[in-house]
């Protein structure tokens, strides 16, 4: 099975995690992997044109990562991940995709 793309994540994404329990981290780790070999919305989906999330539903709480394609490589695929959040209703909140469209919009100056 071939990989589909690279993730590479942002600092405040790495502090995300680090700051979740032991068995919530491996899971989100283990989603993280398995978006990188087989398509699933439930795991990895788009929400606009340029913002994506990793999802992972563990212990009854809802986490989101949010990313966006770096493509500028033609033969590698980079996925970055900018922040999380733990989701605490249905509706993903705007303030959170606006600030993952600013951390791309940064990304891209550099």
């Amino acid at each position: 099975m071939n990989q589909k793309f690279q993730i590479e994540m942002l600092p405040e994404v790495i502090e995300f995690l680090e700051n979740l329990d032991e068995k919530t981290r491996r899971k989100i780790y283990y989603n993280l992997k398995k978006s990188q070999f087989i398509t699933d919305d439930e795991i990895f989906k788009k929400i606009n044109k340029f913002i994506w999330e990793f999802r992972t539903i563990y212990g009854s709480k809802s986490y989101r990562l949010f990313a966006f394609w770096d493509n500028r490589e033609k033969n590698n695929s980079l996925v970055i991940a900018t922040h999380g959040i733990i989701k605490k209703t249905n509706k993903t909140p705007l303030g959170e995709i606006k600030k993952a469209e600013d951390l791309r919009a940064n990304y891209f100056k550099t």
